[in-house]
């Protein structure tokens, strides 16, 4: 009878045991409130996109109140004007990966929302804006819905990673193939050094294989994408440095009339050199150091002579590691890389020849290749 009844006891502690724990182990997500107020921006506000990669509209809110005292999720929720939300355009988390009650939404994001409400590049239209606030997988909707009027970008909103120049009047010709990349200077911005010729057509592609995209320009000034074909033909054979702005679908062109090799103690260019093709141009020379009271002057970088609206302009390549030394047979490649220089001057951001080069016949090219880093070879002949 006694081991009966203890066995009874330990059965009913069980049961009621396992009972509780049934009970605390049921999950419930805590209610959250809706957002009651939208603070920023202002409704009906008037917002003009800028390219720059650090502009940025701020969005922000009133907190919301949590049933468990616990911190909510939250997203900005985009729709077009005259939208209910029930199928938005865009939506992004807050900062601090959505706990915050504030967003940060760049100029670029903003434009790629307001091409999804339909808005046309360079155009003015509305969007609508709400947050929603979350909880598990409680989410509720703001009471408050705002408008906003964009004006977007003139650019792309699918900007390419990369750009290639083709067709017959290119130096790598009509072949896809042998297309000539541009190099990416800033996110959607693309650089090239290439000659062109005169009525001969060339376009831009975003890759050399398959079917790319194809860009061309009208007015040489705009850039433009073409359903299929489009292209642009020259009216003078020369080499340019072309410059494309996705972000602002726009393209320029300088041409570049000469280019030497500056020898900093004679202030003046002492050895012209010739365009070669695919952006390298090389002199062949002696190369004389200039003996100062305190030993030889060997410094040096490269001056070019371009052509804006027909007047001739001055600029001229240095280094773009600053040194003050001369280089040796060790000296890593980055120690001839160039950079285009704000000013012209005599000293600034030179380089030293080697030793060796000081009398001898030598080969000096400036390569500007937009598959590799900028940069300048010397060899002693």
């Amino acid at each position: 009878m006694k081991t009966n009844f203890k066995i009874g006891i330990f059965l009913f502690i069980l049961s009621n045991f396992a009972a509780c724990k049934s009970d605390d182990m049921i999950y419930k997500d805590a209610n959250v409130s809706p957002v009651n107020a939208l603070y920023e921006p202002i409704n009906n506000k008037t917002i003009k996109l800028l390219s720059s990669a650090s502009a940025s509209l701020y969005f922000n809110w009133e907190a919301v109140k949590v049933e468990d005292s616990g911190a909510a999720l939250y997203e900005v929720i985009f729709d077009k004007a005259g939208g209910d939300f029930s199928k938005p355009i865009y939506r992004t988390t807050s900062d601090n990966n959505g706990y915050s009650n504030g967003a940060t939404v760049t100029h670029k994001i903003m434009n790629k929302i307001a091409s999804l409400a339909g808005i046309q590049p360079g155009g003015t239209g509305n969007l609508i804006w709400t947050v929603a606030s979350s909880r598990g997988i409680k989410t509720v909707m703001a009471n408050e819905r705002r408008t906003i009027s964009v004006t977007s970008l003139n650019g792309f909103v699918d900007i390419p990673d990369e750009v290639f120049i083709t067709g017959e009047g290119s130096e790598g010709g009509s072949t896809l193939s042998a297309a000539l990349p541009f190099k990416l200077n800033a996110p959607g911005e693309f650089e090239i050094y290439t000659k062109l010729e005169a009525g001969k057509t060339y376009y831009f592609v975003d890759r050399k294989t398959g079917t790319p995209r194809v860009f061309y320009s009208t007015d040489n000034a705009t850039l433009r994408e073409a359903a299929q074909t489009g292209t642009i033909t020259p009216s003078k054979t020369a080499v340019y440095r072309i410059n494309l702005d996705f972000t602002t679908a726009t393209l320029a062109y300088t041409e570049i009339k000469s280019v030497g090799l500056w020898f900093s103690p004679s202030n003046a260019i002492t050895l012209n050199m010739p365009y070669q093709g695919k952006g390298v141009w090389t002199g062949t020379g002696v190369v004389n150091f200039k003996t100062e009271s305190w030993g030889k002057d060997q410094r040096y970088k490269f001056q070019i002579v371009t052509s804006v609206g027909g007047n001739d302009v001055v600029k001229q390549f240095g280094t773009l590691n600053g040194t003050d030394s001369a280089p040796n047979d060790a000296s890593a490649p980055s120690y001839y890389f160039v950079k285009l220089l704000a000013n012209v001057t005599q000293w600034d951001d030179k380089w030293k020849f080697a030793d060796k080069v000081d009398g001898k016949s030598s080969s000096i090219s400036l390569v500007l290749k937009g598959d590799a880093a900028y940069t300048h070879t010397i060899v002693v002949n």
